[in-house]
C-alpha cells in the first residue's frame, strides 16, 4: 500500500492559480467519486482551503502523474499551466507533510489553528462519501492526535496570529481610530468570526455581517452588537463600509467593479479598505485599480503576518520533533500491514493442513485403531507436513549460501535460545 499527497499551496502557487484548482463544498463529493473512478485510487481525501488544494490518496498502485492529469481534467485546465505549481510527497514524506499541515507548521501563519478544523472537515466529507478506508482512516486519526499534542505541548498557538488578525492589524494601520469606522464582513465562517472578534476587541464602531444564510449572519452579528443582511443587500449597504473583509465559499465574485464604483460615489470617495481572504476570490481583481480603494488578498497579508511569527519559531522546532516521532510510529504500523497478510496466509495454510490430517486420524479412530496409535499418527504426520516446506527452503538456502534467510529463520523460531537451554 502506497500513500500520496499531491497539491499546491500559498508557497508554490499565486492566488489566481489556487482559485482555479480549488474544490468548493458543493463539488468535493463529486470530485471524490470522480478521482476514484478515473484514477483507480482505493482511498482519497481532498483538502481545499484558501491557501491550499491537496489530494491525499492510498492505493496498492499509485501513479502521481495520473492524479495530476485528473486534477487538470476535472477543472478543465491545461496541464502545462498547472503542473509547475504542483508538488507531491510519497509514503513517509506524505505522512510527515499531512502531520505538518494539520499542526499549522505548513501554513502561511505558522501555528494557525483553523487548518486543523479544515482537515477534520475534509476527512469527514471523504468518510461520508465512502472514500476512506483502513489506511487513510488510521492516518487521519493519527494526524488529529499529533496536531492536538503540538497544540498542547508547545506554545505555537500562544500569540494571536491568523489571517483574520493580520487583516485587522492592517486595518488599524490605515485607520488609527476604529471606533468611528464601519466594517462589512461578508461570510459567516470561522475566519470572518475571528475578524469580527478582533475588530470588536479593538473597538470597531459598527459591524455589518452579510451572508447567504441570513440566520447565520444574525447569529454572528448578535455576538458583537452588529447588523445582519443578506448577500443581495450588499450594494445598498456597501457605501456605509469603511472596512470590507470577505471570506465565502462562493465560486464567483461577490463584489464587482461596478458595485464598488457606485458605492465610492455615494461615499464621496472616502477611502475603503478591503481584504479578500477567499479563494476563489470574492472581490473582482479590477477593483484594486479604483482610486480610494485599498484592496488586499491573502497573499498581500503575508508581510504583515511575518512580523508576528518570531515568537512561534522555537515552538515550531519542538512541534517538528513531535511530528517526526509520530511519523516513525505510523510508518511502523503501515509496514506491519504486510506482516499481517503473511501471518493470515500462514495461519490459513496451517489450519488446512491440520484439518486434513485430523480427518485422517478420526477415520482411523472410527475404524477401531488404538488411541495411542492414532495420536502418534496425528502428531507425526502433522509435524512433517507443517515443517516440510520451510525445511526444504532452509536446505536450499544452506546449499546456495543464503545466510540471511538462515539467520531470519533462527530469529523467527528462536532456535538459538533453544540450543542454549540446559
Amino acid at each position: 500500500m502506497s500513500l500520496l499527497a499531491l497539491g499546491l499551496n500559498h508557497r508554490t502557487a499565486p492566488v489566481h492559480i489556487r482559485e482555479r484548482v480549488s474544490f468548493g463544498p458543493d463539488i468535493v463529493v463529486g470530485a471524490l467519486r470522480s478521482v476514484a473512478e478515473q484514477t483507480g485510487l482505493g482511498e482519497a481525501v481532498i483538502l481545499s482551503t484558501c491557501n491550499r488544494t491537496e489530494v491525499y490518496a492510498a492505493s496498492d498502485s499509485l501513479d502521481a502523474d495520473v492524479v495530476r492529469q485528473w486534477v487538470c481534467r476535472f477543472h478543465g485546465l491545461d496541464p502545462a499551466s498547472v503542473n509547475p505549481y504542483l508538488y507531491q510527497h510519497r509514503d513517509r514524506d506524505a505522512v510527515a507533510h499531512l502531520f505538518r499541515v494539520a499542526s499549522g507548521l505548513d501554513s502561511m501563519i505558522l501555528g494557525e489553528p483553523q487548518i486543523l478544523g479544515q482537515v477534520k472537515a475534509a476527512y469527514q466529507t471523504a468518510l461520508a462519501a465512502g472514500a476512506v478506508g483502513k489506511q487513510l482512516g488510521r492516518l487521519f486519526q493519527c494526524t488529529f492526535a499529533v496536531a492536538k499534542q503540538v497544540r498542547t505541548d508547545t506554545a505555537i498557538g500562544s500569540s494571536p496570529v491568523s489571517v483574520a488578525f493580520a487583516a485587522v492589524a492592517l486595518a488599524r494601520q490605515i485607520f488609527a481610530d476604529l471606533s468611528t469606522q464601519t466594517a462589512l464582513l461578508i461570510g459567516a465562517g470561522e475566519t470572518v468570526e475571528l475578524a469580527a472578534r478582533h475588530l470588536h476587541q479593538h473597538g470597531i464602531g459598527r459591524i455589518i455581517v452579510a451572508n447567504r444564510t441570513v440566520e447565520r449572519a444574525h447569529a454572528l452579528a448578535a455576538e458583537f452588537n452588529g447588523y445582519a443582511i443578506a448577500l443581495t443587500e450588499i450594494p445598498a449597504h456597501l457605501p456605509e463600509a469603511d472596512i470590507v473583509i470577505s471570506s465565502t465559499a462562493s465560486p464567483l465574485p461577490i463584489l464587482g467593479k461596478g458595485t464598488v464604483e457606485s458605492a465610492l460615489k455615494k461615499r464621496r470617495h472616502r477611502p475603503v479598505f478591503m481584504v479578500d481572504i477567499a479563494v476563489p476570490r470574492d472581490i473582482e481583481p479590477e477593483v484594486a485599480a479604483l482610486e480610494d480603494v485599498y484592496l488586499y488578498t491573502v497573499d498581500d497579508l503575508e508581510a504583515v503576518i511575518q512580523e508576528n511569527l518570531r515568537s512561534r519559531q522555537e515552538a515550531a522546532e519542538q512541534a517538528q520533533e513531535i511530528v517526526e516521532t509520530h511519523v516513525v510510529d505510523f510508518m511502523g504500523w503501515l509496514r506491519s500491514l504486510d506482516a499481517l497478510s503473511v501471518i493470515q496466509d500462514f495461519r490459513t495454510r496451517s489450519e488446512a493442513i491440520r484439518d486434513e490430517v485430523l480427518e485422517k486420524a478420526l477415520k482411523q479412530a472410527a475404524a477401531g485403531k488404538p488411541t495411542d496409535e492414532v495420536l502418534r499418527f496425528l502428531a507425526h504426520t502433522l509435524t512433517n507436513k507443517l515443517l516440510h516446506a520451510p525445511s526444504a527452503q532452509l536446505r536450499i538456502a544452506g546449499s546456495t549460501g543464503q545466510t540471511q534467510l538462515l539467520e531470519a529463520a533462527d530469529a523467527l523460531f528462536q532456535l538459538s535460545r533453544g540450543r542454549q537451554a540446559p
